[in-house]
């Protein structure tokens, strides 16, 4: 177990650059199992996450080698199906896994996933999708196991367009016969770049980005270099610590474009923002100023932002409304943010922030992942000091969290506790 120690009220201001995509590295690791050869990735960001997935291509087979801005891994030696269920309960994105094994080898046991606990996130449409697609479902005390003969494509129309039935229908689809069809698909950028490292390993995967996605099913993959995209959540993360602490931050790695209600709210909000190629540019005033926001499927504002965003506004001027439309546990950091002086009042859906002068230290704990880092957040302006506790959830998905916001001068020191 570990905590951070934050000593609030440090000026914020410097240059920090965004690492590798953890919701885009995740889905791009398990298709490599797809390929019976090698792959390299360059900017898998060194996350917890990461390090699971790893972990478990080692257990069914695969070799993963790590050099100093690489990852090789080399599936040639595959031999089991089964995720093993302590890693499956660790992190709910390896399910991602069951799409690429049964794709390859029409055959995946695994357990329901866990991960951090933001709501209900049933994987019911990753199996109705696999069903579409011919694929027999075993459910036995807690264990599920897909397997067929073959995959024929066909139209998959997804209820609600969820990122990991999207990811897992395609993997599933890469060599089916004929087409697969997938509407209502989820439209975010991490499903792009899937879609981009998949075809240059010789897949035939075309729409991503729009709500339909087509796969041609093709007989074999080759071997392929790719490059995964920069995250878009620790971007914003960034942003709005610089935000909240009236400071000025150089973003260099990033994408604009892949966070765009994000940057449309906090130009809401007061802050001056310089968009360029790669780099992103803020000045934030004294105070922000109060606004209002829904979040919503992409491209609407990302949930993963919501906690995030939320926090910059309570010290914000005026009063807030925010509405979470994907996952009903996601406010429970507010509780939290509320023992170091935030008014923050929830009703169903919504929680109506009043802006504070001040928000003070004291001894939180992180409940989630995106949740854990807006405590770090308060605790980077909040007066005297702040322990935040349970900060495995934040590992799982920020890479270098504490020495980046130490070069961006904010006094924070991670400390193991046993």
């Amino acid at each position: 177990m570990s905590e951070y120690i934050i000593k609030g009220g440090k000026k914020v201001e410097g240059e920090v650059t965004i690492s590798g995509s953890k919701n885009a590295a995740l889905p791009i690791i398990a298709a490599t199992i797809l390929h019976n050869g090698k792959t390299t990735l360059y900017n898998v960001p060194n996350i917890h996450d990461t390090q699971m997935m790893f972990e478990i291509l080692k257990q069914i087979g695969a070799e993963v080698t790590k050099k100093k801005n690489k990852v090789i891994i080399d599936t040639r030696k595959i031999s089991k199906y089964e995720i093993p269920e302590e890693l499956m309960r660790q992190m709910r994105s390896s399910v991602i896994f069951v799409g690429a094994l049964v794709g390859k080898y029409k055959n995946a046991t695994f357990s329901y996933p866990g991960g951090c606990d933001i709501g209900t996130r049933p994987i019911d449409l990753h199996l109705k999708a696999f069903e579409k697609l011919g694929i027999n479902i075993n459910k036995n005390y807690g264990n599920i196991t897909c397997i067929c003969d073959k995959i024929v494509g066909e139209k998959i129309d997804l209820d609600f367009p969820s990122v990991g039935a999207t990811e897992n229908a395609i993997l599933a689809s890469i060599f089916c016969i004929g087409k697969t069809i997938i509407t209502n698909a989820a439209r975010e950028p991490e499903i792009v770049d899937l879609q981009n490292f998949l075809n240059k390993m010789g897949a035939k995967v075309k729409g991503a980005g729009t709500d339909i996605i087509e796969i041609e099913g093709v007989k074999k993959l080759k071997d392929a270099s790719y490059t995964i995209m920069p995250d878009r959540i620790e971007t914003g993360t960034f942003l709005c610590i610089t935000a909240m602490n009236g400071g000025s931050i150089k973003v260099n790695g990033a994408n604009y474009n892949h966070i765009t209600p994000v940057i449309h709210k906090l130009e809401e909000a007061g802050c001056k923002l310089k968009l360029e190629k790669n780099k992103i540019e803020l000045q934030a005033p004294k105070r922000l100023k109060a606004v209002d926001l829904k979040t919503m499927p992409y491209p609407g504002f990302p949930t993963d932002m919501q906690s995030i965003f939320t926090t910059s506004l309570t010290l914000a001027k005026g009063t807030s409304i925010v509405v979470e439309n994907l996952f009903e546990n996601r406010y429970k950091y507010t509780q939290e943010l509320v023992r170091m002086g935030a008014k923050i009042s929830i009703e169903g859906k919504t929680a109506v922030v009043k802006g504070v002068r001040k928000l003070y230290g004291t001894t939180v704990k992180a409940t989630d992942l995106r949740g854990g880092a807006s405590l770090v957040m308060a605790g980077s302006i909040a007066k005297g000091t702040t322990v935040v506790e349970n900060i495995e959830y934040i590992l799982r998905g920020y890479d270098k969290f504490d020495q980046k916001l130490r070069g961006l001068g904010i006094d924070i020191q991670l400390k193991k506790t046993n």
